[in-house]
């Protein structure tokens, strides 16, 4: 299938939300949702219908279309999270939840995915066409909770310099919808593919069966863990050859569940847990590429501890400065940390490199978009070794510090060289104006939402009135 055909397979999936807008129903609970839909359409497709009971198939819900159709849906869902032998399937529909609430918007989604022509679709099309459906979600629904999408351009930089091989189990203990192992398994030709081990952890709920699904979808050897890799949940993970992550940024809200004991420094800051959390998972000889925000790279106490850790025991060697404007939360400055957990015998790197991409660039933005060329140079000067190791030449945007140097400097990794002479693009009228639509859309949504729990709660108490 051609990109030309995913997006407009994308696009027509994706029109389908329009009918569940006047409902209340957020881009994300859509999305959520069609992940049923597509598992039973796919499942059908491919072949594996013979895992799910009888009456919980494709057909049955095409042949209940009308009245009671809704009702038939709800306790399919129920079974399929309940009574099939399959594990995998058993979690993507664990405790499920429907967003319909009539039987005539269902049917229209029901037919909506029915007259496309699936045939031309093999399973890595549908995969693709997924991600697509993922990363139009994440245009609208903006950030949360600390979490944001990782633009693909700079996912897919990650993957190139580090190099996935075959028989390595790569991991992303804040996986999200599975992008990053995705980009991984892109890399690899079919054998390669069922050498390696994919690994994820993800504690939201309908993240984490976006996650399932995607994986499902790509056909992928692997398994995400429902839970928070900050806390034993982490146990279930296999030690891991590569690990590359956008960890959440900002502090721990005080959950009532306990951190992991065995983290060296102890803190309240997701980034720096994050980090320690990923060198603990690291097998002997990994390496590790992690997204981190600008306040990692010179915060004392813990953040001196955990930088310290990362020069002096894990061999940090490679530091990437990134654009401002390419995460959706704005002010959100950024950092890829490069580094390796040395094998027995082997020495650290004697300096650490450092590529400028965020002084003199434009700010990106939903207009000026980020594009994996913009990489392209940074790919060249990091070398072919995906350790870091290829002789290095210096750059205006690439430089080295020796790590006696950085030592010197309370290891603060907040290195400028580059002359910021040049004033930085400012927002024009048409990316305002686009903020400021979105901004509009999605309070309108909450609107929604808040009127749909006001009208149920009106109907409770008529109900009970009665």
């Amino acid at each position: 299938m051609t990109t030309t055909d995913q997006q407009d397979l994308a696009a027509r999936l994706w029109s389908l939300c329009h009918v569940l807008r006047d409902d209340g129903i957020v881009y994300h609970k859509y999305l959520s949702e069609l992940t049923y839909l597509l598992f039973l359409k796919n499942a059908k497709q491919l072949g594996v219908e013979t895992d799910l009971p009888d009456g919980c198939r494709w057909d049955d819900l095409l042949n209940a279309r009308g009245p009671g159709m809704l009702r038939l849906y709800r306790l399919m869902l129920t079974r399929l999270g309940e009574d099939v032998a399959d594990e995998s399937v058993r979690r993507i529909f664990s405790f499920p939840t429907t967003v319909f609430s009539h039987d005539e918007n269902l049917e229209k989604v029901v037919d909506g995915i029915e007259t496309i022509d699936w045939h031309q679709h093999g399973r890595d099309g549908l995969g693709e066409v997924y991600e697509s459906l993922l990363e139009r979600n994440a245009n609208e629904a903006r950030s949360g909770s600390g979490q944001y999408f990782t633009p693909r351009p700079l996912v897919n930089a990650m993957v190139r310099v580090t190099k996935p091989k075959a028989g390595e189990t790569i991991l992303d203990p804040a996986a999200g919808t599975g992008g990053f192992l995705i980009a991984a398994h892109r890399t690899a030709n079919p054998q390669d593919a069922q050498e390696r081990l994919y690994e994820g952890v993800e504690i939201e709920g309908d993240t984490f069966r976006l996650a399932l699904m995607n994986l499902y979808l790509h056909g992928m050897n692997g398994k995400v863990i429902h839970g928070d890799a900050l806390t034993t949940d982490a146990a279930g993970l296999s030690p891991a050859d590569l690990v590359l992550a956008n960890p959440p940024f900002g502090s721990t809200a005080g959950g009532a569940r306990p951190r992991r004991e065995d983290l060296p420094y102890p803190t309240g800051n997701k980034q720096l847990a994050f980090l320690q959390s990923i060198g603990l998972e690291m097998a002997s000889g990994a390496r590790a590429a992690v997204v981190v925000p600008d306040n990692v790279m010179d915060e004392p106490g813990v953040g001196l501890q955990v930088r310290r850790m990362l020069v002096k025991q894990f061999d940090l060697h490679t530091i990437l400065r990134l654009p401002n404007g390419i995460f959706y939360a704005p002010g959100v400055r950024t950092n890829v940390l490069f580094f390796n957990r040395l094998s027995e015998g082997q020495s650290n790197n004697e300096d650490v490199w450092f590529y400028d991409l965020r002084t003199n660039m434009p700010s990106f933005s939903k207009r000026n978009n980020l594009r994996d060329t913009d990489f392209d140079e940074f790919v060249t000067a990091y070398g072919p070794d995906s350790y870091g190791r290829s002789p290095r030449d210096p750059t205006d945007r690439f430089t080295r510090i020796s790590k006696e140097e950085l030592q010197a400097r309370d290891f603060n990794l907040d290195v400028r060289w580059i002359d910021n002479s040049q004033d930085q693009e400012s927002p024009d009228l048409a990316d305002l104006l686009d903020q400021m639509g979105d901004a509009l859309i999605q309070a309108q949504a909450a609107m929604s939402e808040i009127n749909a729990i006001v009208v149920g709660e009106s109907s409770l108490h008529a109900d009970a009135n009665a």
